[in-house]
């Protein structure tokens, strides 16, 4: 199964969070995209889900109103996309991190350099580039 646009990827992501009805799901995305989807963008999605074997869907309550939850094939198949995800945001970022001399923790924004024997090194925080220090002396 494909994820070819934003709202897909929102819907496996919202449903990895827990169980939720369409217009849960709805509400989020227009939370975190300041739009808000269609009907026609998540329900037909939830259907190919469910086909596949990746959501089951419960009636809950007095109106039956329709839940979704991942199976543990479905979670398996989010986890995936997860990484995908998580390697075309490294690829993006990559060139814009710095690695502390000391602890080696990738710092995107912020750190702190200091100049040492003459050569400037970053850090991700003071108190390594202090325990840096202490360590080379």
């Amino acid at each position: 199964m494909k994820v070819r646009n934003i709202n897909r990827l929102l819907i496996i992501f919202s449903l990895f969070e827990g169980k939720k009805h369409g217009y849960e799901i709805i509400k989020e995305i227009e939370e975190k995209t300041g739009k808000r989807p269609s009907a026609s963008q998540i329900y037909p999605f939830l259907e190919k889900m469910e086909e596949e074997g990746y959501i089951k869907m419960e009636e809950e309550g007095k109106r039956g109103k329709k839940v979704y939850s991942l199976t543990g094939e479905g979670e398996d198949f989010v986890e995936s996309k997860f990484k995908m995800f998580s390697d075309i945001v490294e690829s993006t970022i990559k060139k814009d991190l710095s690695v502390c001399a000391h602890c080696g923790c990738k710092v995107y924004e912020g750190g702190h350099s200091e100049e040492i024997d003459g050569e400037e090194l970053n850090f991700c925080c003071k108190h390594c580039a202090s325990t840096y220090q202490k360590s080379q002396g």
